[in-house]
């Protein structure tokens, strides 16, 4: 025997042996050139579900790969990235979606390598269902996500609490103080009305002892002109006037304040917005004043003809609140940045309020330092804040949001340009 028969013999032997491991092998083999499927083991029919290699070669690898799109950029890109990782490393692994016959779609993890064959070089695809496993991963990173989502929504219940018990325990306080400041202004006030009447039959009873007694001695003389009482009978009556505005003022504050503080039914009630927002600026007028970090903040009201809203008032209040109070923060925060009297725009807080298309619209805005798209874009999600670590929970306009639009069906809509101020608007159905 020749060389050249015992090499041909030898050759034939060692592809008899390939093509019985090909077969025989376990798992599933595919074979792919350029144009398609070469060869197939039995274990790759089974698994694609096919009962000859006739029917799963005479397919392209698109006929049973859903990942490919209409284009088939997204797949040919992944599947040209395969070969040039397994031409460069001999060996690359990667997970593909798979098709068996009857369109059931499986997951599948394929080890490809570029191998010679009849002269020319072709992918040897080793391929393994791993739908089990993805299946497993998948319910676990979605178990993961839910778990996350839980927590978070958890951290927001408790924050939401708090906020709650805040203007809770604010109501109450406001409530207690209404009702005891209530008794005793009541009292002055009837006081100073029966006082009244009562000074002037004095005064009148005083001058007609001076018409009949046209000539006084000395010392009546002298008593008056001491007690200054001709000052005294012209300012009297004046001062009890100005002290029973004073009472009304103090009656019209325990109202505000009891406005602000009243508990919501289970049901909506009609209400006067403006009422809600003048008692919300009375809780906060202590910050309007100025002090050190920044200047009297004058506030302007523009209050249109509003019909009373069916609303929950309380919550309104509260929405009120997170924003006139953000404002006054902005209006602080932007005058640390300037000479202490000497900032180059007002300080001014304007709300206005006004009917458009059946709907009420609250306007509140401030000449702060605005805000950036960015920021725009997350200022009412929950936990999102720009204040410092234990100024802010970034809680206050996400519950704003979920009042006004999921408790009253309005909108909340902010529009903000850096260095111009920011200006939150409120739409409610009436």
């Amino acid at each position: 025997m020749t060389a050249l028969k015992l090499a041909e013999q030898s050759l034939q032997e060692s592809e008899y042996r390939f093509q019985q491991l090909f077969e025989q092998a376990a798992d599933p083999i595919l074979l792919l050139d350029a144009k398609g499927f070469v060869d197939c083991n039995q274990a790759a029919i089974n698994l694609f579900g096919f009962s000859s290699k006739g029917q799963l070669c005479s397919l392209h690898l698109a006929q049973v790969s859903p990942q490919f799109q209409p284009d088939g950029q997204m797949s040919l890109h992944k599947i040209n990235k395969a070969v040039e990782q397994a031409v460069d490393k001999g060996s690359y692994k990667y997970e593909w979606i798979f098709q068996r016959q009857g369109d059931q779609n499986f997951w599948t993890e394929v080890t490809l390598t570029l191998i010679p064959y009849k002269q020319e070089s072709i992918l040897h695809c080793v391929v393994r269902d791993i739908s089990e496993r993805k299946a497993t991963q998948m319910a676990i990173e979605q178990k993961s996500q839910e778990l996350e989502q839980a927590l978070q929504d958890l951290q927001q219940a408790q924050l939401q609490i708090i906020q709650n018990e805040k203007m809770s325990a604010l109501g109450n306080l406001v409530a207690g103080v209404a009702h005891e400041i209530n008794n005793p202004i009541g009292f002055i006030a009837a006081s100073l009305e029966q006082v009244k009447p009562v000074m002037a039959d004095i005064t009148e009873h005083l001058k007609l002892y001076q018409n009949s007694l046209p000539n006084p001695d000395q010392q009546i003389l002298k008593h008056a002109q001491e007690i200054d009482l001709d000052y005294a009978l012209k300012d009297v009556p004046e001062i009890i006037d100005s002290m029973l505005i004073a009472c009304e003022r103090l009656k019209n504050i325990s109202i505000s304040l009891r406005t602000f503080s009243r508990a919501d039914q289970d049901y909506k009630v009609p209400f006067n917005l403006s009422e809600g927002i003048d008692s919300t600026l009375l809780i906060l007028k202590h910050r309007l004043k100025g002090n050190h970090k920044c200047p009297v903040i004058q506030v302007i009201t523009e209050y249109g003809e509003l019909p009373k809203v069916e609303c929950y008032p309380g919550k309104l209040n509260q929405v009120f609140m997170n924003i006139l109070a953000n404002a006054i923060d902005a209006l602080e925060e932007s005058n640390s940045q300037e000479s202490f009297g000497n900032g180059t725009k007002a300080k001014q807080i304007v709300v206005k309020t006004s009917v458009e298309n059946n709907y009420a619209k609250i306007s509140i805005a401030d000449t702060g330092k605005g805000m950036s798209e960015e920021v725009k874009q997350k200022i009412f999600n929950h936990l999102f804040t720009t204040k410092a670590v234990g100024k802010g929970t970034g809680l206050g306009l996400a519950i704003a949001r979920q009042i006004v639009e999921e408790k009253h069906g309005g909108e909340i809509t902010v529009n903000s340009t850096p260095g111009r101020g920011s200006e939150f608007v409120i739409t409610l159905p009436i």
